[in-house]
């Protein structure tokens, strides 16, 4: 079996929510609740790749690797193809599962079957999607239903959206593409609860919400 690497990136800053994966969500913060689930998976390896001090400390705390990312790669400028590159360089994987810190919803058992789906289909990399379900225009034209003929919303055709809150791809086929979605996807739906995001103030609080009714805490 190809060794399978967790990296759970975090930045040491946020745009819209001050400190966000540090901040206090149901008792501990973001990245501790994200180490706590890692730990009981079957991987070979946890990474936190950060720019933060107090995530290195975390990480030692859990006796876990980290690695201190370049400034650059934790930076505005830098694309988001540029830090894909980046990861796959510096992660010593022949797979790696990248688990975001923003995504707390995420079950243990999602992650398990993601991890089983990746080994036993003929796939270089699996993404999590979220169905939508919505009316969708593109410079003043619809794209998923005619003009001329709107649909009830049920009868819509299914799009699918990246969630980015479970990425497991090949090293190899990452550095290739420069992208966490390579040239031979699986696209792995999950529910609309674990597709949820922390970007927000908003967000924030409403994960918080459904995390604390999901496990009573």
């Amino acid at each position: 079996m190809n060794k399978l690497t967790a990296v759970i990136p975090v930045r040491q800053g946020s745009q819209r929510v001050k400190n966000k994966n540090f901040k206090l969500f149901a008792g501990k913060s973001l990245l501790e609740h994200k180490i706590e689930l890692i730990k009981q998976l079957p991987v070979d390896e946890i990474i936190i790749n950060t720019d933060s001090d107090h995530a290195i400390e975390l990480a030692k705390e859990n006796n876990i690797s980290y690695h201190k990312r370049d400034p650059y790669y934790a930076s505005s400028e830098c694309t988001n193809s540029e830090y894909h590159e980046y990861l796959a360089k510096v992660t010593n994987s022949e797979n790696i599962l990248i688990t975001q810190v923003t995504a707390p919803l995420i079950k243990l058992e999602t992650y398990i079957e993601a991890i089983d789906i990746f080994n036993n289909v003929n796939c270089n990399s699996l993404m999590s999607t979220k169905k939508i379900v919505e009316y969708i225009w593109h410079k003043n034209n619809p794209i998923n239903y005619k003009l001329d003929y709107a649909p009830n919303s049920q009868d819509l055709p299914n799009y699918f959206a990246p969630t980015f809150g479970v990425i497991i791809a090949n090293r190899e086929a990452m550095l290739k593409s420069r992208n966490f979605i390579c040239d031979n996807p699986y696209f792995y739906p999950i529910s609309d609860k674990e597709s949820i995001d922390i970007d927000t103030e908003l967000d924030f609080e409403f994960a918080e919400f459904l995390f604390k009714k999901e496990y009573n805490v």
